[in-house]
């Protein structure tokens, strides 16, 4: 399908950016790899006016170590995060994920901040943000405000980024040496997962649930079990607990709830070797 007309304009900064968002308003959208906004406006489902190109703002695509975590410009690659030797070293889940997210040609275009953004609760990347404890720096006419992933993603689709708002970067506390895990179960390869799970071991570690609600979960009574040192039987018995999971072609709600303490557990499993 044909997207409905739009202007558009190119920001070659963040500070442009919001510059050009204040201007125009709720009627604006960023566009940086488009893998998100331009789905949904070749269906209809989105409808902006004007188009505001934030892809070639090279100053928010940096991944540094900053001492007790890692800050990834919103803008850096889902292909440079998967290759970044800081992030394998330091928060290797998230280099893992990025390297599943879709296809070669989706990697190297789509973005982790657009991801993010995006608030898609079948998206991976979000379920390690809630693993990792990560938090999101969100820059807006007032400065900047940091927002820790629980509180980051409001409802389907809808985050904690206002309108004249743009996220700029995410923060993730180094695990270096710590076990990790990830596991989706999906019909085929590159398809969104049915339910999938990002699990990070340790003392401050965590279980971010795919696909379990209307936005990313952090499943409440895993984490607590993670962070105690239970066994992975014991973390995925609980996986599903509190969980209010869709119910579509695909599964209903008790198979997504079987599915999350299963793959909840192979993944700590893998954690703990």
């Amino acid at each position: 399908m044909i997207p409905a007309g739009f202007d558009y304009s190119r920001a070659a900064s963040a500070e442009e950016a919001l510059s050009l968002l204040a201007e125009h308003g709720d009627e604006a959208k960023l566009l940086a790899g488009g893998h998100s906004l331009l789905p949904l406006m070749k269906l209809r489902l989105a409808q902006p006016e004007r188009l505001i190109d934030i892809g070639g703002v090279a100053d928010l695509s940096y991944l540094e170590d900053r001492g007790d975590h890692i800050a990834v410009g919103a803008l850096a690659k889902h292909r440079d995060v998967e290759r970044s030797a800081v992030v394998t070293e330091h928060v290797p889940l998230l280099a893992h994920v990025a390297s599943h997210v879709g296809d070669p040609q989706v990697r190297n275009r789509g973005t982790i901040g657009g991801s993010i953004a995006h608030g898609d609760p079948a998206s991976d990347l979000p379920a390690v943000a809630m693993a990792t404890g990560a938090n999101m720096v969100i820059t807006g006419p007032n400065g900047t405000r940091e927002v820790a992933a629980i509180d980051f993603f409001h409802g389907f689709l809808d985050t904690a980024v206002e309108p004249d708002e743009l996220l700029t970067e995410l923060r993730f506390p180094k695990f270096t040496g710590l076990g990790w895990g990830f596991q989706k179960f999906n019909r085929r390869e590159q398809d969104w997962a049915i339910v999938g799970c990002a699990v990070q071991a340790g003392p401050a570690g965590g279980v971010g649930l795919v696909n379990m609600g209307s936005v990313p979960i952090l499943a409440a009574a895993s984490t607590a079990a993670v962070r105690d040192g239970a066994s992975a039987a014991d973390v995925g018995s609980v996986a599903a607990d509190d969980t209010d999971p869709p119910v579509d072609l695909h599964a209903n709600a008790d198979y997504r709830r079987h599915l999350a303490r299963v793959l909840v557990k192979r993944a700590m499993t893998s954690a703990s070797t």
